[in-house]
């Protein structure tokens, strides 16, 4: 459907929930912005996603829906206010469904998941099974006629961002050393490697590459990475608490990440830091990290891979039999392949 594009006053993008989804989801902005350079585009999604969205260039406005303070009732008074020209549900569950359904806008953008089918009058076939989740974004931008002219995410940083970072890093004395970050967390357990490996690797960084190692940690995950840090033989950089921007900012200065799947994880690609991701019932192919020079690691051969269950029923042996000799592998590859060089400083 070519929509018409003198008619599209103002657009609403909705997307909530996790990081990382909002974050790949930022491969729409851009080109809504080519295709209607005069509309008003506002997004929608919930904390702490929305500061993903900060600073965006092609973006007017982000509304965010926080459940604490904010009814399903009065969210749908707010958006039946703005008197949005088109709404494309990027999200596609019952809420965004209903929202996209009474908000009033003439056109209505979003995919065919049941019933949900009937809130819009532009129905996209969902390919989330078979591509990758940036493509299955845009899959709703060439649905209504938008030429897709560009393919990257966007996550802004600022210079104050940057400058805490460098003075973070002048003050743990590794500031322009070779630096390798390691991310623990991940929003299942089933998507977690597991502490006591992260400090055998860890070691193993810094022994074989005299790396500095950053542990990197969220909201409730410190003690996660406190732990690690007090098993591994060598010293780690625990940083202090960072915004998702200043933790950009400190992914940018490192070499390369290793870690889960999660939302660091897609910051770390986003800002052209290479990944050594690791994967277990997530599909990379489906959610891995976006761009060139990443290097995925999975405890292959086995048939339940990519079951996408956020618990597990046999023991959890997609991660539980990931050695840390195959992760090792995975940094080689990944140095290899990106050609890092190796700052023999740090030993």
């Amino acid at each position: 459907m070519n929509v018409d594009r003198q008619a599209i006053r103002s657009i609403l993008v909705i997307k909530l929930r996790g990081i990382g989804d909002v974050l790949l989801s930022t491969i729409v902005s851009k080109n809504l912005r080519l295709g209607f350079p005069d509309a008003r585009i506002e997004y929608l999604t919930e904390p702490p996603s929305a500061e993903v969205l900060w600073g965006n260039p092609f973006l007017n406005d982000i509304v965010v829906f926080d459940r604490a303070t904010m009814s399903g009732i009065a969210l749908i008074n707010q958006i039946r206010q703005r008197s949005y020209s088109m709404i494309i549900d990027l999200f596609g569950n019952p809420r965004t469904a209903l929202l996209t359904r009474l908000s009033g806008a003439p056109i209505r953008v979003g995919f065919r998941f049941r019933w949900r089918t009937y809130a819009y009058n532009v129905v996209v076939t969902p390919r989330g099974a078979l591509v990758h989740n940036t493509q299955f974004n845009l899959d709703a931008l060439e649905a209504i006629g938008v030429a897709i002219q560009d393919r990257n995410v966007y996550f802004q940083i600022t210079p104050d961002d940057e400058t805490y970072v460098d003075r973070i890093l002048e003050e743990a004395g590794i500031s322009g050393r070779f630096i390798v970050a390691l991310n623990m967390s991940g929003g299942w357990y089933t998507k977690r490697w597991g502490l006591d490996r992260f400090a055998e690797l860890a070691d193993r960084l810094v022994d074989l590459y005299g790396a500095s190692v950053i542990l990197t940690w969220g909201p409730g995950q410190i003690e996660e990475a406190r732990y690690v840090q007090a098993k591994m033989r060598n010293k780690a950089v625990l940083p202090p608490e960072t915004t998702l921007k200043q933790l950009g900012a400190l992914m940018k200065r490192c070499s390369f990440l290793v870690s889960n799947d999660s939302g660091p994880m897609h910051i770390a690609a986003a800002v052209g830091t290479p990944v050594v991701a690791i994967y277990g019932p997530t599909s990379p192919d489906l959610q891995g990290p976006f761009g060139k020079g990443h290097v995925i690691v999975r405890n292959e051969g086995l048939s339940c891979l990519g079951c996408n269950l956020t618990k597990c029923p046999i023991g959890h042996p997609c991660m539980l039999g990931l050695s840390v000799d195959a992760v090792m592998k995975g940094v080689e590859s990944l140095i290899e392949n990106n050609v890092i060089a190796i700052d023999k400083r740090a030993t």
